[in-house]
């Protein structure tokens, strides 16, 4: 399986974002898009997403499955942890399997994050790491093998950075693969992508 950007084009409220960029990340490989803020990085993982079209070039999935588009095989991972703060954490996870479709174990895979203990809480009394804890379980919950991580450690602490870096090597090691926008070290070993910041330019 290879994802690769030909030529890709960004425009975001009329301004050229980025241009020309070509990218490539293939089964059991991570790719660190690294840069300052505003250079295009969040841009680049919502396009592959399908979250926003491409203004210029493309973007391809080969060796997937042929009747499913990228985003119905990618996991978008963004700043906000998609929770709903009135259901329980065990009911937010049980939610996601049930809409993407999956029948993961869902006790399971929160105490592989280290939220067991906590399943039956409202997601509303999370902390910010927790809240993102149970992001990564929803990982676990339903397979993917393009994971578009934007800043996922952001708010964790070492022991959750450890944890993550461990999920992250078993999903490449499954051929799964993972394109991370980020200003800190993933903890795994990434090829980096740098993108430079224009002037006008937009997260």
């Amino acid at each position: 399986m290879r994802l690769s950007g030909r030529g890709v084009r960004c425009v975001r409220g009329g301004r050229e974002v980025f241009s020309s960029l070509d990218f490539e990340a293939a089964s059991g490989e991570a790719v660190a898009v690294t840069g300052p803020n505003g250079a295009g990085k969040t841009s680049l993982l919502r396009l592959i997403a399908g979250l926003l079209a491409p203004a210029g070039g493309s973007i391809d999935l080969e060796g997937g499955e042929a009747e499913l588009t990228l985003p119905e095989q990618a996991h978008y991972l963004g700043h906000r942890d998609a929770l709903k703060p009135a259901l329980s954490v065990l009911e937010n996870l049980s939610f996601w399997r049930d809409f993407l479709g999956s029948s993961g174990d869902a006790g399971q895979n929160l105490a592989r994050v280290g939220l067991d203990h906590a399943m039956h809480l409202p997601a509303a009394f999370l902390s910010a790491g927790q809240r993102r804890r149970l992001s990564i379980a929803r990982l676990l919950s339903v397979r993917r093998p393009v994971w578009l991580l934007d800043e996922p450690t952001s708010a964790l602490d070492a022991a959750g950075q450890a944890m993550f870096a461990g999920v992250m090597r078993e999903h490449l090691a499954a051929g799964g693969l993972i394109v991370a926008a980020t200003h800190a070290p993933l903890g795994i070993e990434a090829r980096e992508l740098r993108m430079e910041l224009r002037i006008g330019g937009a997260a």
